[in-house]
């Protein structure tokens, strides 16, 4: 899930940066469960934009508490391995970020300092930075240090809730929570409704194109680069006719005839906490009801 939604928002950020995910370098803030399975999906979607696995690789940059991952160091596991770099050894994020020049950064741990955020800013036009921990006391930098430090041109999605940023120049920016949220509803959803019984990676890309299909123009231009929540039921709608359509296409579905309309056979499953009223909104006492009785 948290793959899923980071690389949802990664989808959104470029409609801002105009290009292609296969156009950015990526360097990740850790190592663990979190960032590989983001990296992992990262590499899934370039490799459907027809770039080749090992180039795709190639754009993906991992730091670890040894430093940059890179080709030759001890203990590393295969996980790792994949991402290891033919580089020379680099021990902290501000040098990997000074060498390597990526175009975003995204944490599951540690800290973007100021230096990273103005260097990210230096290299880029707009940067792209996640900060994905949680809570938010635990987050790699706040909404307001990512937009001042780049002066408003950084593009910024976290783990935990922030307040809008109102920058002195009167810019005010409304930054995204990469919840796990807008995910599980649709997915579990799309899987039920046509009782598919492997929930692939492939399946979570689509639910991370879906997710972005549905950020207006207006959410960017505020800084947002995931749909607001209160539109969560219609976002896991959308999520699930998709996943319905890609699991008929290819064979994954079990029930059958495969329905005509998709989005009328998913909506039939979906489950609405507003219930019916079966007495009036109003109530007349009878007249012998309201008098005082003798107990």
């Amino acid at each position: 899930g948290t793959a899923s939604v980071a690389v949802a928002g990664i989808f959104a950020a470029l409609r801002i940066t105009k290009n292609k995910l296969s156009d950015h370098k990526f360097v990740f803030q850790g190592a663990g469960e979190a960032a590989m399975g983001i990296a992992h999906l990262i590499l899934m979607a370039m490799e459907k934009e027809g770039v080749s696995r090992e180039d795709a690789i190639k754009k993906i940059w991992m730091v670890d508490s040894k430093g940059l991952i890179v080709k030759g160091r001890s203990h590393l596991n295969h996980e790792k391995e994949v991402f290891a770099q033919d580089h020379p050894s680099v021990n902290t994020l501000e040098e990997v970020v000074q060498k390597v020049k990526p175009t975003a950064i995204i944490a599951v741990a540690g800290a973007f300092t100021e230096k990273i955020l103005r260097d990210m800013a230096a290299f880029n036009e707009r940067p792209i930075v996640f900060a994905l921990s949680n809570p938010t006391s635990k987050a790699e930098c706040t909404a307001e240090q990512c937009y001042r430090l780049t002066e408003g041109r950084g593009i910024f999605a976290s783990g935990s809730p922030f307040s809008k940023v109102t920058l002195p120049n009167g810019q005010t920016f409304f930054p995204g929570q990469g919840n796990n949220a807008y995910v599980f509803p649709g997915v579990a959803l799309g899987v039920i409704a046509c009782g598919v019984r492997h929930i692939s990676d492939e399946i979570f890309l689509i639910t991370a194109e879906s997710i972005a299909a549905e950020v207006t123009e207006q959410n960017l231009a505020e800084g947002r680069l995931y749909p607001p929540l209160d539109s969560i039921r219609e976002v896991s709608l959308k999520i699930a006719v998709k996943i319905v359509d890609w699991a008929y296409k290819h064979g994954l579905a079990s029930w059958y005839p495969e329905p005509a309309d998709k989005e009328a056979f998913v909506k039939r499953l979906v489950y609405s906490p507003d219930y019916d009223s079966f007495v009036t909104d109003d109530y007349r006492w009878p007249p012998a009801a309201m008098q005082t009785q003798d107990v």
